[in-house]
């Protein structure tokens, strides 16, 4: 396959995949496409010896690094907060309600070597944060990624400029035509047209109005396709729109490869395309993820409603952590409230197979799409 995305990465297929696993990263780049590792959940400590390994594994390969470093975002002006200041501004209504839910559905505290952790954080820069992302980034450049993605907002100038200097590519997700205007004006190499389908943080434009909006909004900027892309006949349907290519990452949560939650994996691979939903549940802005008893319990009008973002995570990820380490007690609360980010491609990820093994099916099936299409235009 030749596109300008292919020619851009030196790769066979123009198939991006994200992933926080670095099996599954390094397996696809070797599969022909290029792995973007996600780093927003790494300690720097973590991100560099998961760097390491991939670079160890795929050799003079690409791969890249997506990390999320906001334009604007709170206490910006003194600073940054520190997780302790963001544990201050949260109201104690939240506090009881998270409280609740857990007492509700009987979920286990934590030990205390588990328990000591959460407190040495409390002076740590606040989640999604510039403080929080600079050493990713400053990691990711002292290694050999081909790109780097921010994956909520513009962005910011130094980010472009030091990737600029390193020679290392840079991209963004955009969810409206404005969006990746915006993200040219920054200086970005390629745009991700990221539809409502994605799972993890999305708009409300789904991803076949979408993609020619912004393929048309960008000119000669590269545009990748994303949300609810996982087989070959949506690629096909992202190119024809005027994609160069596809980035996909809700199909790799059932790979082999797969770090997933067990428990999770064995809800995605019976789930359908209807059992997700975008929620503020988890970082305050809206993301898909897989509806399950915690979504239900933020969507109750009667309670309190899910806090802006860096708040809603500092106040929920202890109780995240002891839900997760719960759920696989069959049939407990734990059980029935995990759930993660994935999009509605969840419907047709009902068997787990090999990372390598996806690539290859998304691109027969897009073969057999193209040359399907080739035959409708036949003329006798």
């Amino acid at each position: 396959m030749k596109t300008s995305i292919t020619d851009m990465f030196d790769i066979e297929f123009p198939i991006l995949a994200f992933s926080h696993c670095r099996d599954v990263v390094a397996a696809v780049t070797k599969a022909g496409g290029l792995g973007v590792l996600g780093a927003v959940g790494h300690s720097p400590k973590a991100l560099e010896i998961d760097l390491e390994w991939i670079e160890a594994e795929v050799g003079d390969k690409p791969y890249g690094v997506d990390i999320i470093i906001p334009a604007k975002y709170a206490g910006d002006s003194d600073g940054g907060y520190t997780v302790g200041d963001i544990n201050e501004m949260i109201p104690v209504e939240h506090k009881a309600y998270v409280d609740d839910i857990l007492e509700r559905y009987d979920v286990p505290p934590l030990d205390q070597e588990r328990q000591g952790q959460f407190e040495l954080r409390e002076q740590g820069a606040a989640p999604l944060s510039a403080n929080s992302a600079g050493p990713h980034l400053e990691i990711s450049l002292a290694h050999r990624p081909a790109l780097v993605v921010n994956a909520l907002g513009p962005p910011p100038g130094y980010m472009v400029d030091q990737c600029k200097e390193m020679g290392v590519l840079t991209g963004a997700l955009a969810g409206k035509a404005v969006h990746a205007e915006r993200h040219v004006q920054a200086g970005v190499d390629f745009i991700i047209a990221q539809g409502s389908e994605a799972g993890g943080h999305t708009g409300e434009i789904g991803t076949m109005v979408l993609i020619p909006e912004i393929v048309d909004a960008v000119g000669d900027t590269p545009v990748l396709g994303a949300g609810g892309i996982g087989r070959g006949r949506q690629m096909a349907a992202s190119m024809a729109l005027g994609a160069a290519g596809v980035w996909c990452g809700s199909v790799w949560l059932t790979t082999e490869e797969a770090e997933t939650h067990p428990v999770v994996k064995e809800k995605f691979l019976s789930a359908t395309s209807a059992d997700t939903i975008r929620s503020r549940s988890r970082t305050g802005k809206h993301a898909r993820m897989l509806r399950s008893a915690w979504t239900d319990e933020w969507e109750n009008p009667e309670t309190p409603m899910p806090l802006g973002m860096p708040l809603q995570p500092v106040l929920i990820n202890e109780a995240i952590s002891r839900i997760d380490r719960a759920a696989h007690t069959k049939g407990s609360g734990a059980e029935q409230l995990t759930n993660y980010f994935v999009g509605q491609i969840v419907g047709t990820m009902n068997k787990t197979k090999p990372a390598a093994q996806v690539v290859f099916d998304m691109v027969e099936e897009f073969i057999e799409a193209t040359e399907s299409l080739a035959t409708q235009l036949k003329v006798d």
